[in-house]
């Protein structure tokens, strides 16, 4: 038998009063409101930023095209594999103190990565800046979901948090081109140092030490943490490798089949332990559950979709890092306003319908987009202004305006002391998605130019990044079929 769903606080429309939330005074719920989208912010943005300085990593330190590839995948693996374990460790042991160790632990890192002499040292700080960062992407959501109990002011904050990390993901591109052409590559990771010092700052003086539990390290799910983060690890890993030795690489598969059998034995791993790390009955949560689905899904186009319009402007429209860099501009653009939009409706509509228009109007970008493929615009897949600059806007603004929904129905209904686990889960969810849909459309898009080899590269190339994105276009129109699945609008306030 399915748990039922609990009951799910939605935003009502009040005017705020001076009081805020937790009875704290306005001056300090905004600083823990900036604390916690600097840090989202941070986070996100090493997602993305490495991407346009790999060209100079790679020449500078002398590295193959496999180490060139693991200086973004080690974040990945380290950021998407323990973003559970983080979620439930600031539940178990304090949001604050769990705060503290992630800005520390990415801080560390970011500033040896930036002064690494090897390609090995700085794969293992990029490795050590993805734990730091699971760590503390679900302590910054906690932090505002424990902070913003007022429905009203925890709608804005959402709101603002969403904005800052579609922001984050948006603009590394452009920040990394910036830093990487006047500064050099190594301050696409320094440049995390000052912001990091002023975090920990900034926390220690502002995040008040709520009660935790005293034997919270003890009731921490050791065994269901690694079976989980290892089996998440290898499908990712299985799914990376996908794309240099194709799906049919013995060890691809080895990863995938070990992946599978360890996240089977994190589930029997959890029906019997005592303090389970995520409690099966949460599982069965009908709109925590879609939500996440919903996540996973728009994470593995959206991912896709940066990465491949950035090789799309640099190889096929001959631009520069720090053009393409700019030439994400629009999109970043879009994404806040579509954030904002949501914020100022959510509290009438509920989540549905924003998700569900949302989703639709990035399906239609995303179909667009794949005509990029066709070489009937400008030759070469067409230029930007004629073929990209439109549809990108529509598939972003559909993001930015489904983001803070998507997360509020995931978190709703969530118990205080589950809430670093809800979040951990939805960004999760985001992380693994991407991975998987990035590999996966690569792969697709590699295929497919191979295939053509018509003796026109850009033609090619073209041609594998429009075949992807319309694969992607189908992950965004089942989030917006699936969105149909959570529940009505807002409830009236009694």
């Amino acid at each position: 038998m399915r748990a039922a769903d609990p009951p799910s606080p939605r935003p009502v429309i009040r005017r705020a009063g001076p009081a805020t939330a937790g009875g704290r005074p306005p001056r300090a719920t905004t600083a823990i409101l900036v604390i916690a989208c600097t840090a989202q912010f941070m986070v996100i943005l090493d997602v993305s930023i490495v991407n346009v300085a790999l060209p100079a990593i790679r020449a500078e330190l002398h590295l193959g095209t496999a180490g060139q590839q693991w200086i973004v995948n080690a974040y990945t693996l380290g950021f998407a594999g323990l973003l559970l374990l983080g979620g439930r460790a600031a539940d178990l042991v304090g949001t604050r103190r769990a705060f503290l160790a992630g800005v520390t632990a990415f801080t560390l890192a970011s500033l040896v990565g930036g002064l690494a002499s090897g390609g090995p040292l700085l794969i293992a700080a990029r490795a050590v800046q993805g734990v730091g960062g699971a760590v503390l992407a679900p302590a910054t959501l906690t932090l505002i979901m424990r902070t913003f109990t007022e429905p009203a002011a925890r709608t804005r904050a959402m709101g603002a948090w969403s904005a800052v990390m579609a922001a984050g993901g948006a603009v590394g591109g452009v920040i990394g081109g910036l830093l990487t052409e006047y500064a050099g590559w190594r301050w696409v990771l320094f440049v995390n140092v000052p912001i990091g010092a002023g975090l920990l700052a900034a926390a220690l003086a502002c995040v008040p030490a709520a009660a935790s539990t005293p034997a919270g390290l003890r009731r921490l799910d050791l065994p269901g943490a690694v079976s989980v983060t290892a089996g998440l690890t290898a499908l990712v890993h299985g799914t990376i490798a996908s794309e240099t030795h194709g799906w049919g690489a013995p060890h691809v598969w080895g990863s995938f089949a070990a992946g599978a059998l360890l996240l089977a034995a994190f589930v029997a791993i959890e029906a019997r332990v005592a303090h389970p790390l995520v409690p099966l009955a949460i599982l069965r949560r009908r709109t925590l559950a879609t939500a996440n689905l919903l996540v996973l899904g728009m994470g593995a186009a959206a991912f896709a979709m940066w990465f491949l319009l950035s090789l799309y402007f640099q190889q096929v429209l001959g631009q520069s890092a720090l053009g393409a860099g700019l030439s994400f501009l629009p999109g970043s653009l879009a994404i806040v306003v579509g954030a904002q939009v949501s914020t100022r409706l959510i509290a009438r509509t509920g989540p549905r319908p924003l998700i569900f228009t949302g989703m639709t109007i990035s399906t239609a970008g995303f179909l667009w987009l794949s005509r990029i493929g066709d070489g009937g615009a400008g030759g070469g897949g067409g230029a930007y202004a004629s073929a990209v600059l439109v549809p990108f806007f529509l598939a972003t603004l559909g993001a930015g305006l489904s983001l803070m929904p998507v997360t509020a129905a995931a978190t709703s209904g969530t118990a205080p002391a589950e809430a670093g686990l809800a979040s951990g889960l939805v960004n999760s969810s985001r992380q693994i998605g991407g991975a998987l849909g990035l590999a996966a459309l690569t792969t697709v898009a590699a295929h497919t130019a191979a295939a053509r080899a018509t003796g026109n590269t850009a033609a090619d190339l073209a041609a594998g990044y429009g075949r992807a994105l319309l694969i992607a276009s189908a992950f965004t129109a089942c989030a917006a079929l699936g969105a149909l699945a959570l529940p009505g609008g807002p409830r009236k306030a009694t």
